[in-house]
């Protein structure tokens, strides 16, 4: 897996005549037990593709109407983080960081959630929602030199 290891939402590939949603319902289920029928389903963000693995990513965006009990799946799940829309949004939260990627020095744009990085189409993809929001999430605020 291309992509072990990094913070990320539920997802994976679609089974065949799968739609995006139902795809994003089934993998949200089976990764962190979400109940599907639980889930009303809001729409879709941009598409992404991720060049590293080749997939192309479809967000899905659903909300419940009661707070939904997690369960991790042992077998693809580290642990869950829940975190609360007005954390993302604060200005602490997204910074920009050198790194070193592939040999080369980059600065990376993440989001710092309960001592994590979440970076790459995980962070993009959140980027996007806080806009449609109606935040404008800038990364430039913080750069942190590792």
């Amino acid at each position: 897996v291309a992509h072990g290891g990094q913070v990320s939402l539920p997802g994976g590939a679609l089974d065949p005549d799968e739609t995006p949603v139902a795809a994003a319902l089934r993998e949200a289920w089976e990764e962190v037990g979400l109940e599907p029928g639980a889930v009303r389903v809001l729409g879709a963000l941009s598409p992404l593709h991720i060049p590293a693995s080749s997939f192309n990513l479809h967000p899905i965006v659903g909300t419940v109407a009661h707070e939904p009990r997690f369960q991790a799946a042992e077998d693809e799940v580290d642990r869950i983080l829940e975190v609360p829309l007005t954390t993302l949004a604060a200005p602490e939260t997204l910074q920009l960081e050198r790194w070193q990627l592939l040999g080369v020095d980059t600065q990376v744009p993440l989001f710092r959630l309960d001592g994590l990085a979440v970076w790459g189409a995980t962070a993009m993809v959140l980027a996007e929602l806080l806009v449609l929001l109606g935040t404008r999430p800038d990364p430039r605020q913080a750069v942190v030199e590792l």
